[in-house]
Parts: structure tokens; sequence; C-alpha cells
């Protein structure tokens, strides 16, 4: 991050902890500086460029920063501009949509206008200021772990290296049907854009056609928006169809049209669920089973189902990367049902094995899976996986030693995005018995118990050595994590018995 981002990260946030204390989280201060930085830069380039501003007359930044629009005016000023522009089309409808004042004392909204948004010059800043700026301002966002926005977040090194292997070109879609705040997309626009040279229509392709995503919380998404939107990505005007989808559910329908490319890191948790409220005002929790005809098996494991539809997103030859938690890879019944299948129509090449410590979710142990989708053959396009150990021995924490994208770097060269026949192992059982990159032949894998791709090999030294183990707290909290865990899969299934119950017994009453 350069020192004029740093500044203005440093800036904008100072002032988050005077808000605190009025009761707002992290992500509600984002989404109010989200909400004025865009009403402050449409103001900018209508100067700059006498182009029409997309923001109706009256609820314009002039209209905001207005010296007599103070007190309990502004407030209301302020709530029906939100409201106003939430029901617009394009960029202005995905940002603004469904959004809410949280700032409750009127001087502070003014604060915030005139003192912060209103002395920064934002158009004149590049699209790497601008964009650094927003990137830090949504990691200290995502480090707000109470607030649950870390759920949201990829580690940006393994977005980096992930996009290094998979190497997106000129005039393909990079999709994410769960963008998050789009770290995938807007990794793979700096690949294109610092690995090509473009020429004007793909310089145009980038900017409006290339990045596609979906995210399913609203407040998320206008993230995401803005974030694009600040790195240059996406319409200024509602002329255009804007990048990403807010509010939509990724898995309910089958996909309109197929991509080359897939980068996702679904949310972390089993069962996907909607929360139901009877006449009486109890809630219950219902689990959401997609029954899609595109898919190889009918589950309510929203990891498998993103897996699924992944493999359906995808152009034939087109390529994916998707991280899943280990369950995916283990897991019986529906779960094997998918590993087989996937490894019969698409060449499943790679799986990296990933620490623990780097995600903001606590305990979470997950993989990336790589894969590319084939035609229909009788044989199938699995021939061999490839697995890299990076979390056996590795210790990596948020605070103390954070992942960096050199970490990834022995990773990334084994893979060779280049050319992957010419792959060699690193480990070998007389010679190198440490190594962290292995291949299994296809015949290997199927024979496994459940077709498990769960797969380790290397010798953990914290079980050997005790001097070795984590600190007790640590521990304690790897086995509150784990506890955690089995008891929402003993509540699931419970949910789930009950409710085939109810079915039954109604059944019977009729």
């Amino acid at each position: 991050m350069s020192e004029q981002s740093d500044r203005i990260v440093k800036k904008l946030w100072s002032y988050c902890q005077v808000l605190r204390d009025d009761g707002l989280s992290y992500q509600d201060y984002l989404e109010q500086l989200t909400f004025l930085l865009f009403l402050k830069m449409s103001d900018e380039r209508s100067k700059l460029t006498g182009e029409r501003q997309p923001i109706p007359k009256g609820y314009r930044w002039e209209d905001l920063a207005n010296p007599k629009m103070e007190g309990v005016q502004l407030e209301a000023h302020y709530l029906d501009t939100l409201k106003t522009l939430g029901e617009q089309g394009g960029m202005l409808g995905l940002i603004f949509r469904k959004s809410q004042n949280k700032i409750q004392d009127p001087a502070k909204l003014r604060k915030l206008v005139v003192d912060l948004i209103g002395n920064e010059s934002w158009l004149e800043m590049s699209s790497d200021v601008k964009g650094d700026a927003y990137e830090g301002l949504l990691e200290r966002n995502a480090q707000d772990v109470k607030g649950g926005a870390g759920q949201y977040f990829t580690p940006r090194p393994l977005i980096d290296a992930i996009v290094d292997c998979v190497q997106p070109r000129p005039g393909e879609v990079v999709a994410d049907p769960a963008c998050g705040t789009g770290g995938f997309l807007l990794s793979a626009h700096h690949y294109l854009g610092t690995h090509y040279r473009l020429d004007k229509e793909q310089k145009k392709h980038l900017r409006y056609e290339a990045l596609r995503g979906v995210e399913l919380v609203d407040g998320v998404a206008r993230l995401c928006a803005m974030n694009l939107f600040l790195h240059g990505v996406g319409p200024d005007d509602d002329n255009r169809k804007p990048p990403i989808q807010g509010g939509e559910d990724s898995l309910r329908n089958e996909p309109s049209t197929t991509v080359e490319v897939v980068l996702t890191n679904p949310p972390f948790g089993k069962k996907s669920s909607i929360t139901v409220v009877n006449d009486a005002g109890e809630t219950d929790k219902e689990s959401i089973t997609y029954n899609r005809p595109d898919f190889w098996t009918t589950t309510s494991n929203k990891q498998l189902n993103f897996v699924q539809h992944v493999k359906s997103m995808l152009k034939i030859h087109g390529r994916a990367a998707v991280v899943v938690p280990d369950n995916v890879l283990f897991e019986g019944g529906a779960g094997e049902k998918v590993r087989r299948k996937l490894l019969q129509e698409c060449d499943v090449h790679t799986i990296l094995r990933l620490p623990t410590g780097i995600f903001y979710a606590q305990g979470v142990k997950a993989n990336v899976l790589f894969f590319d989708r084939k035609p229909g053959a009788s044989k199938p396009w699995t021939r061999q996986v490839w697995f890299y150990d990076l979390r056996t021995n590795k210790e990596f924490t948020l605070k103390q030693r954070r992942m960096t994208r050199a970490d990834l770097d022995e990773f990334v060269a084994c893979f060779r995005p280049e050319n992957r026949n010419f792959r060699k192992p690193l480990w070998d059982e007389k010679t190198n018995p440490d190594g962290r990159w292995r291949v299994f032949t296809y015949e290997e894998l199927v024979a496994r118990e459940k077709c498990s791709l769960d797969i380790f090999w290397l010798k953990d030294e914290s079980l050997e050595d005790s001097a070795r183990l984590p600190d007790p707290h640590v521990l304690a909290e790897e086995i509150a994590d784990d506890l955690r865990a089995a008891l929402e899969q003993v509540e699931s299934v419970l949910a789930d018995l009950q409710q085939r119950a109810m079915v039954i017994a109604g059944r019977d009453a009729e």
C-alpha cells in the first residue's frame, strides 16, 4: 500500500473509533463511507468532464454538503437520499439497495461529509491509490471477527497465488458465484492488466464484461461493487449491466450462461438453511435442498452444491479453483457421489491442502480444488491428481505469522501453470519423505474408502515432540471449534429428522 493510501485509511479509520461509541460496527461504518464516497466521486467526475450525473437532482453530493444542511434536516435529507438512490437501476441501485443510515448523530454525519470525505479530491487519485485505500478498509473490516465480516474475506496472498495458477486470458470471462468483497475478481483484473499488453477492445472488455460476481448478502455486495468501481471496473452510469448481482442466491437456478474461468471461496458451513417464523412468532430453521437437473445429486450441503454449481458454470475446457472445507473431500453419501462424478466428468488435476490460521473464521480446515470441465467421454477424464500439503508442520496466525505470497511460491512453481505436463513430484519415499508435492493415480483414489480425497502423508512433528505443541489456549480453542462443528452437525441431523417426522405425521393425519 502506498503512503497516500495508508494516510487515507488511517484518516478514515480513526473516525470509526468515535462512531464505535455510538454502536456502529466496522461494517456499518464502511457502508456509510461507501455511500458518501460514491456521491462525492460522481460529483467530481461531472465537474471534471461536464458529463451528466447519473444521480438525480436534489440527491447529489452538493445537496448533502450544503453548509445550510445541518442537524435534523441533514439527517432527514440523507435518509431520503439513500431511499431514492436505492430505487434506481445499474450501479446506483446495486450500491444503495436496502441502504440505511446507521449514523444517528447528525453532527457526526456532518463531520464525516465535510471533514473526512469532502476534503479529499478522490478523482485525482489513481485507481491504485483509491483501490488500495478501500482494500485497506475492507481488510480492517474483516478483522472485526465479532461482526462476522471475516467470513467474506479470503487472504490476498492465497487469492493471488490461485490466480497465478489459473492464469486468466484476455477476452475470457472470470466469475465468482460467492464473490464477497471481490478479492478474486480484482486479482484477476490485476493479472490481466499487468501480464498482457491489452488493445482498446480488450481494455473495454476487461472493464465491462470480463468480471462477473454474485453475492447473497446485500451489504457485502455493495462493498464489492464499490471496490470494483474504485479499481476502474464497471459502468459509470445505468446504461450497462453492473458486474455484480446483489441479494441473489447463486444456487437457486441453473446458470444462464457459461464462462471460461470460475474462482471462488463459498461461505463456510455445511447446511443451507432459511429462518422460518410461524404465526406465533416462533422461529426455526429449515434446510434448503436444491432440486436442479444439472446437479449430480440432491443435498442440503451447500459446499457440495457449490462444487456442482461451479461445474455447471464452466464452458467445456473451462478452468476452476474452488476453496472447500475438508468434509467435501471425505464425507460419504452425497459427498462420495459428487467426488466420483467430478473425477469422471472433469479433469481434477490439483488439490492444495491449506494451513489453519489463515482465515478470520477460526478453526477452518480448507483446501483449494482445481479442475477443468471436459466434454462427455466413456472414460474418466481425471488421470492423476497432484496434492500439495501446505498444512502439516506449518504454523500461521493472523497477527504474529501471517501467510505471505512467498509462502506459496513453491506450490505455484510445482503447479507449473505454463505447462502441467512437466510436473515432477517433490516427495519420494526413500530420498525425500518430507516432500510436500505428490501425485496419486485415478485408480488409487477411487479405490480409497468413499473415494476420499482427504490425503496426507507427512509426519506431524507436533505429535512426536511435546515441546512443539501449541500453547494451551490455542489447543483449547481448537478443541472448542471442533466441538462446535460437531454440535452443529448433530443439530442439523436432528433438525432433518424432526422435519421428516412432521412430514410423516402429516401424511398419517391425512
